[in-house]
């Protein structure tokens, strides 16, 4: 039996780090795991109660929300803008939290890992984003973090996939959620 992992990213940046440490967690899944990167946040309408009715929900919101009922897990990639969580992934988070009582991450598991420029490697945005995960029903991974600081110049010429550190980081993160995942997947 396979788990699914849904990879979020934050950044829609075709070049963005977070998307390649997610495209490396892809590569890095061992076997038996399933990383599926999620595309087509950009898509996603911002949250508005008022068209979140059934029959009038918008088509992206719905896929992502069938990939996050899909999935066994959930994983975040998260840079940091203005010492928080970009609002697409905020976005996502909010679409995911509905219907009240049947939300798509209602008890999945759910970790938040990223890179940003700065010192701490975005361990703000990760801390919001875990608190918007926990309040939405997932139950938050609390233990599994990897927060990569200095992307701009860590990653300026290096793909997280081939920093040896980074891969062995990711590689536990991607594990650690396979296993908080296993006892889930049906």
């Amino acid at each position: 039996m396979s788990v699914r992992i849904l990879a979020l990213v934050g950044s829609l940046r075709a070049g963005s780090h977070n998307r390649q440490l997610a495209e490396a967690a892809v590569k890095l899944a061992p076997e038996g795991v399933d990383v599926q990167m999620y595309e087509g946040l950009a898509e996603i309408p911002f949250y508005n109660e008022d068209v979140d009715v059934e029959g009038t929900v918008p088509a992206a919101a719905v896929r992502l929300r069938e990939a996050a009922a899909s999935a066994d897990a959930v994983l975040l990639f998260t840079p940091e803008y203005n010492g928080t969580i970009p609002a697409v992934l905020k976005n996502a988070i909010d679409w995911l939290s509905r219907p009240y009582g049947a939300a798509a991450l209602g008890g999945k598991p759910a970790a938040v890992v990223g890179t940003a420029f700065g010192q701490y490697g975005g361990v703000w945005a990760q801390d919001e984003a875990r608190k918007a995960l926990g309040i939405a029903g997932a139950k938050v991974l609390e233990d599994v973090k990897l927060s990569i600081p200095s992307s701009v110049t860590r990653f300026a010429e290096t793909h997280p996939s081939d920093d040896a550190e980074v891969v062995a980081q990711l590689t536990e993160v991607v594990a650690s959620v396979h296993g908080q995942a296993g006892g889930q997947a049906a």
